[in-house]
């Protein structure tokens, strides 16, 4: 008999739960800096999970090392999606493999209209969401399809890096501080596109200071500290947990 796995003990299960990305005692390098210090976590088909910490705590260093992009450098440990080895691959052949990174600084390429920004997504397969079901998802770009895309406003380009990641056919969406500067209003459509997009199946991961926002969000949570693992959970359970998330979020 299959038991679902129990996260509301707070116990870090990836040795022992089914997982679709797994993370397994990975240790990265800036230079001499040593900044993913053997995390191992699980991530869910279908789930999000808020990756937090403090500033400095390796949240974004952990989603670069997931994308394999190379810095920092991946020095131990296995990252496997949907049984793909990831740790074996570079950031081209992961993101072939069904990896979608939305990094923190968007880039939006200059010169290009929000369509071709989508097109060029496309250029190549595997190909994801048609840029009519985008348009859909985020009607402000449907509106601004013919606008140079680094002319949009921070919002409007979050969405625009989001539905690039969306036009690939991908099996795992890694959001890095997607609320960064942006009004509560565009925060909340932001929100309800990620609840959307869960409800089509997509696995999600977000690194977010706004840590509260993110945890209303997510199911479950990760919190690092000095990068380790502190904390692997429910993310009702942070919600619930003052002294928690002083120790660790300063919430």
């Amino acid at each position: 008999m299959n038991v679902k796995p129990d996260f509301s003990k707070g116990a870090n299960q990836a040795a022992t739960a089914p997982a679709f990305l797994s993370i397994w005692d990975v240790h990265a390098y800036y230079g001499e800096s040593y900044i993913v210090q053997g995390i191992n976590f699980n991530v869910h088909e279908g789930e999000i999970l808020a990756l937090l910490g403090r500033n400095g705590a390796g949240k974004t260093s952990t989603l670069r090392s997931i994308a394999r992009t190379g810095s920092p450098m991946v020095t131990r440990g296995e990252i496997w999606l949907d049984h793909q080895p990831l740790h074996l691959m570079a950031s081209h052949e992961a993101a072939a493999a069904g990896l979608g990174l939305v990094p923190e600084d968007r880039r939006i390429i200059a010169g290009l209209t929000v369509e071709e920004n989508l097109q060029l997504a496309q250029i190549a397969p595997p190909i994801g969401w048609s840029i009519e079901r985008l348009y859909e998802l985020f009607p402000r770009l449907g509106e601004r399809r013919k606008q140079e895309g680094v002319t949009l406003s921070g919002g409007e380009q979050q969405m625009l890096a989001i539905a690039r990641a969306l036009a690939r056919d991908i099996k795992v969406l890694l959001l890095d501080e997607p609320y960064e500067g942006l009004a509560p209003v565009i925060v909340d459509e932001i929100e309800k596109t990620l609840i959307h997009i869960k409800e089509q199946g997509m696995t999600t991961v977000i690194v977010e200071q706004n840590a509260v926002r993110a945890l209303q969000l997510a199911d479950r949570a990760v919190i690092l500290d000095t990068g380790g693992i502190v904390f692997d959970g429910t993310a009702a359970e942070v919600l619930e947990n003052e002294e928690l998330r002083s120790e660790y979020l300063a919430i």
